[in-house]
C-alpha cells in the first residue's frame, strides 16, 4: 500500500491507534470506579460511556480518513466536505438516538455514565494534542518542493 499524500492521515491513525488503547484502559478504570460506587449498573454505565465517546471519536477520524482517499480527485474538496459532514450529522443522529433509548434504561447510572462519557471525550482531546504537538508536519503541507533552482539553469 502506497503512503497517502495528504498530511493529516498519519495523524489521524495515530489518534486512532493512541485513543482505542487509552479508551481500553479508561473502560477498566470506569468499570471499576463504576461497580465500586453503584455494583453492575454502574460497571455497565462506566463501560457504555467510554464506548459511547470512543465510537463518535472514531467516526470523525475515519470519516476524513476515508475521505482522503479522493486525495487528486477534480472533486476532492466536495466529496471531502460531503463525507466529513455526513459523518457529523451521522453522529448527531446517534447521539440523539441512543440518549432517547438509554434514559430509561434501569441499567443506566446516569452520573457515572456521564463523567465516563466525559472523561472520554477529555481523553480524546488529550490525545489529539499529545499527538499533534509530537508529530512533525511543516507549516505549508501537501507542497514539493523543486529539486533545481530554475536560476542554475
Amino acid at each position: 500500500m502506497t503512503p497517502s499524500p495528504v498530511s493529516s492521515t498519519p495523524i489521524l491513525r495515530r489518534t486512532l491507534i493512541w485513543s482505542a488503547g487509552l479508551a481500553a484502559v479508561l473502560a477498566v478504570v470506569a468499570a471499576g470506579i463504576g461497580f465500586a460506587v453503584s455494583g453492575r449498573n454502574g460497571l455497565w454505565s462506566g463501560l457504555a460511556g467510554v464506548l459511547l465517546a470512543f465510537v463518535f471519536l472514531g467516526i470523525t477520524a475515519g470519516s476524513i480518513l476515508f475521505a482522503n482517499r479522493w486525495f487528486g480527485d477534480p472533486l476532492y474538496v466536495q466529496l471531502f466536505f460531503a463525507i466529513v459532514l455526513g459523518g457529523w450529522l451521522l453522529k448527531i443522529g446517534v447521539f440523539v438516538v441512543l440518549m432517547i433509548v438509554l434514559r430509561g434504561q434501569p441499567w443506566i447510572e446516569p452520573l457515572v455514565f456521564f463523567l465516563s462519557l466525559v472523561a472520554g471525550i477529555v481523553m480524546s482531546l488529550v490525545v489529539d494534542v499529545v499527538v499533534l504537538m509530537r508529530m512533525r508536519l511543516p507549516h505549508v503541507s501537501d507542497v514539493e518542493l523543486p529539486a533545481v533552482d530554475p536560476d542554475d539553469e
